[in-house]
C-alpha cells in the first residue's frame, strides 16, 4: 500500500502513531512515538480535498505544524526539524486533519504541535513574527487534551477578535509535550500593548476548571535566541 501524504508531501507514516488507524482516534492514554505512523486510506486523503473545495470555509487558512525540541538548534536547523502536516480552509478539512492525528497526550516528550494562521512559520525569526510575541501558559498534563481543543476552536473561529487591539491578530497555537507539566503558547503580531489585550480573560471564560500553573505574555525580542539572524 502506498505512502500517505499530506500537502507538502509530508510522510505522516514517519510522523504519527500506528495506534490512529483510519481516523478513529484513540483515546487512551499510553504515548506514541512520532516515528510511528497512522494508515490514513487513500479515500481519507481523497475526502480532504474535496472539503477544501466544497466545505464551510474559515476566515483564513490555518496550518498544522510539528517538531521536536532539540537544545542548541541553530534557525536553520530548527527549519530541517520542523515539518507542516496540512494546511486547512474550511471546517470540514479541520476535523479530518485533526480526527487523524493523535492528541498531544499521544506524542512523546519534547514533541510539540503548532497552529499557525496561513503560512506563517512557528519560529521567532518569521518576519511576520518579528514584532510580536505569546501568552504562555503552563498546565497539568491531565487538562493538556482539553486545553488544546478548546484554543484550537477558538483560533480557527477567530473568538479572540476583540479581545486584542485593532493593529493585533492571533496567528498561531502551540502545545509543547514535557515531562511533567506541559506548555501552551498563544502567538500574536503586535507585542508593543499586550498588556492592554484580554487574551487571558478569554482563556479563563474558555477553560474555567483548568488550573494554570503560570501564566506571562513575552515578546520575541527578549528571548536571548532572537539575535539569531531572521528568515
Amino acid at each position: 500500500m502506498a505512502k500517505a501524504l499530506f500537502a507538502g508531501g509530508v510522510d505522516v507514516e514517519n510522523i504519527f502513531g500506528n495506534k490512529f488507524n483510519r481516523g478513529n482516534r484513540d483515546r487512551s492514554n499510553s504515548p506514541v512515538p512520532a516515528s510511528e505512523s497512522p494508515r490514513l486510506s487513500r479515500k481519507a486523503i481523497s475526502n480532504l480535498g474535496d472539503t477544501e473545495k466544497s466545505g464551510v470555509p474559515l476566515n483564513s487558512a490555518w496550518t498544522l505544524w510539528l517538531d521536536r525540541s532539540v537544545p542548541n538548534l541553530t534557525a536553520s536547523e530548527y527549519e530541517a526539524n520542523l515539518r507542516k502536516i496540512y494546511t486547512v480552509s474550511t471546517i470540514e478539512s479541520f476535523w479530518g486533519v485533526y480526527n487523524h492525528i493523535p492528541p498531544p497526550s499521544g506524542l512523546t516528550p519534547r514533541y510539540s504541535y503548532h497552529l499557525m494562521r496561513n503560512d506563517i512559520r512557528p519560529v521567532w525569526e518569521d518576519k511576520v513574527n518579528a514584532n510580536g510575541g505569546m501568552w504562555k501558559l503552563r498546565c497539568h498534563k491531565s487538562f493538556t487534551d482539553n486545553v488544546w481543543n478548546e484554543l484550537l476552536l477558538s483560533c480557527i473561529g477567530e473568538q479572540f477578535t476583540g479581545h486584542v487591539n485593532d493593529d493585533d491578530e492571533i496567528i498561531g497555537l502551540s502545545v509543547s509535550v514535557r515531562k511533567n507539566d506541559d506548555l501552551v503558547q498563544l502567538w500574536n503580531i503586535n507585542s508593543a500593548n499586550a498588556e492592554e489585550c484580554k487574551v487571558l480573560d478569554k482563556i479563563k471564560e474558555l477553560l474555567p476548571h483548568v488550573v494554570f500553573e503560570t501564566n506571562f505574555y513575552k515578546p520575541h525580542q527578549l528571548h536571548r535566541a532572537y539575535e539569531r539572524k531572521r528568515i
